[in-house]
């Protein structure tokens, strides 16, 4: 961890002028008719998960090029985690993907304790196959045609569960890659319903305060059809399933220029919106980070969010999930974090009854221009003073360069070798 005398020194740098922004932006909500600290409340009680596999180099199909100070396992990336969340203060629960960071429950109560975070959704892999599995997913998991290979991918969801359980967790988000790359490769309906059937073994094995999150995705790694392929099929499934089934929303599972807020608010009027993994993309599911290609409609998404939050029962989960390539992954997911509040701050800017009123009188433009004053509104001294009132950094990438963590861990952590995908 960061020593807190070097966050201070960093931070003392920095306050004067932070209390100087923030009090004139104050002076300005106040005009709107908007009170800043209550603003600034709601951003400092809000979080966004942070994935362990995302404070590792990701890669594409053709190469990764790892980075200096890889973490070598969980406890390692719980470290890292625990950077994130105390320079930023806005990411205090971490998604385990399982079988990557399986570890005994009290040596992960231990470390979470350790670096101040909670757990989130547990993750599932049966999308590659692990050196000890007698069945191979080549061909599918949860829906192949051989009864041995479902089932085997059932009792690994359920060991998800059974871990999770033990570590505070109270959610599992599956994510499978079965489809298919050729026409007339598989049948559309067998398969569905061989997935239905198996997805239901897992959701009958849910403890009851817990949420199933199903989470659909257009293409790859089949490429002709797949079998979780868009939020229509999420949203049979999550009704096909009961009440504790949701469905997930990655922002980058979608075609291009697909309205995802539209999804968004359509999931949530039916009550089956249960969590998101925020990430960006510019032609596919490119896994960028949050906010870095497309901010207005990571906004307009909030702005469904915020719409919806007059409902004390909806709650949906937050997390990022990105692949960090060219950058150190611990300040991509930083940045991305303080993206996720910037935009639930916008949002909160939003004069809902004004934005009411245009909608009834069909005025379009002035409809639109609401939401605009609330994108345009800088609010960056809300977030940064969020941060520096609970602890944390008022500029969280400079704190963390200053600090020095990413090469004392590039010395306590050895080199990891990079690979190719064997594509030209």
């Amino acid at each position: 961890m960061i020593k807190s005398d070097a966050i201070e020194a960093a931070n003392g740098k920095a306050e004067a002028k932070l209390k100087a922004d923030y009090d004139a932006l104050g002076e300005h909500l106040d005009r709107r008719g908007i009170d800043i600290t209550a603003i600034k409340a709601k951003v400092a009680r809000y979080g966004v998960a942070i994935p362990s596999w995302g404070v590792g180099t990701g890669g594409t199909r053709f190469a990764r090029f790892p980075g200096a100070g890889e973490p070598r396992d969980v406890f390692d990336k719980l470290d890292d985690c625990g950077v994130i969340q105390q320079l930023t203060r806005a990411t205090p629960s971490v998604s385990l993907h399982i079988p990557w960071d399986a570890q005994p429950a009290a040596d992960l109560n231990g470390k979470a304790e350790e670096v101040g975070l909670t757990f989130d959704a547990m993750n599932s892999n049966t999308f590659q196959d692990q050196p000890d599995q007698a069945h191979s997913y080549k061909f599918g998991s949860l829906s192949h045609t051989d009864k041995a290979t479902r089932q085997q991918a059932v009792d690994h969801n359920i060991a998800c569960i059974e871990l999770g359980a033990q570590i505070g967790s109270k959610a599992l988000t599956i994510w499978v890659g079965d489809g298919s790359n050729f026409p007339g490769q598989t049948s559309f309906t067998r398969q569905f319903e061989r997935y239905l059937d198996a997805t239901k073994q897992v959701y009958n094995a849910l403890p009851d305060d817990w949420t199933l999150l199903t989470e659909h995705k257009m293409y790859e790694p089949a490429f002709y059809s797949t079998v979780v392929q868009d939020w229509g099929t999420n949203l049979l499934i999550a009704q096909q399933m009961g009440d504790k089934a949701k469905c997930l929303v990655d922002l980058g599972h979608h075609a291009p220029n697909v309205n995802i807020e539209m999804i968004v608010a359509r999931l949530t009027q039916f009550g089956k919106l249960g969590g998101f993994h925020f990430n960006d993309s510019k032609y596919g599911d490119d896994d960028l980070d949050t906010g870095s290609i497309a901010p207005y409609r990571l906004f307009l998404v909030f702005n469904e969010l915020v719409e919806a939050e007059s409902d004390p029962d909806f709650d949906p989960m937050h997390m990022l999930d990105q692949s960090h390539n060219v950058t150190d992954p611990i300040e991509s997911l930083m940045v991305s974090a303080t993206e996720v509040q910037r935009a639930y701050a916008q949002a909160l800017l939003v004069d809902r009854s004004a934005l009411f009123a245009c909608q009834e009188a069909n005025d379009a433009l002035m409809a639109t221009t609401m939401l605009k004053h609330g994108f345009r509104t800088d609010v960056e001294p809300i977030l940064a003073m969020a941060r520096l009132e609970q602890g944390g950094a008022i500029d969280p990438v400079a704190a963390y360069r200053a600090s020095g963590y990413r090469a004392r861990a590039a010395g306590e952590r050895p080199a990891v070798r990079g690979a190719g995908g064997g594509i030209v």
